[in-house]
């Protein structure tokens, strides 16, 4: 599809801000007026519309396509999206390690378990670590309370973090992109660890390279959508 406007602006109002282009405002992709919380967030929004070239790529509609998904889906019922996120936690790819003693083991402990520890303070939670692949369910008391957490995001927020966890496979990582003084490549690097490791025993294959770099790009874009949408 060919580019169809010239410039992209942003027009505030009571219900919050909108994305216009040339002078008429946005609507999802569901047909739903594009109504985003803060005038940062529309901003963004906006340099992504006037970002784009003469033929239109999709896949740089990445912050559009969470606020659309935030009113088109998670606004009208949040519980099916946390209820997704939810059971990210009964297999976070923290709470599961190497055999003892192994080096890729020591790894994880490293860059793993102050994330965990960290989160569980947070939270006022506990995680179950397992040694090995064999499912452990995590306690009744830990998932109680991170619904508890989820039921208190908006939509946005939502949305973002389900690309979060979805892209580290760690509800307790995408949870802690949200804090504002989250390390965003080190939370990316800990859910590539393994990842990592293997390239490091047998070498980097650059087909995988390229993949992991637009993987990191999404992580980077959900999280900071997340920040726009909270102001």
């Amino acid at each position: 599809m060919k580019r169809f406007w010239k410039q992209a602006g942003v027009a505030g109002g009571a219900e919050g801000w909108q994305v216009t282009l040339d002078g008429r405002a946005v609507k999802t992709q569901g047909g739903r007026p594009q109504v985003v919380p803060t005038a940062a967030l529309a901003a963004a929004l906006a340099a992504e519309w006037d970002g784009q070239p003469e033929e239109i790529d999709p896949a740089r509609f990445v912050l559009r396509d969470l606020a659309d998904y935030a009113l088109d889906v998670i606004a009208a019922d949040p519980a099916p999206v946390a209820n997704t996120l939810l059971g990210y936690a009964e297999t976070d790819t923290l709470c599961y390690r190497g055999d003892p003693g192994e080096a890729l083991t020591r790894r994880q402990e490293a860059d793993w378990e102050p994330l965990l520890a960290a989160a569980e303070a947070r939270h006022g939670v506990r995680f179950v670590r397992v040694a090995g692949i064999i499912h452990r369910p995590q306690p009744p008391e830990t998932r109680a309370r991170l619904g508890e957490v989820l039921a208190a995001l908006d939509p946005f927020t939502l949305a973002a973090l389900q690309t979060l966890t979805s892209l580290a496979a760690s509800l307790v990582i995408g949870l802690a992109a949200l804090e504002p003084e989250a390390d965003l490549p080190h939370l990316w690097n800990a859910a590539n660890l393994e990842e990592d490791w293997q390239a490091e025993l047998w070498g980097k294959d650059a087909e995988a390279e390229a993949r992991r770099e637009r993987r990191r790009a999404t992580f980077l874009a959900a999280a900071g959508f997340a920040r726009l949408a909270r102001g």
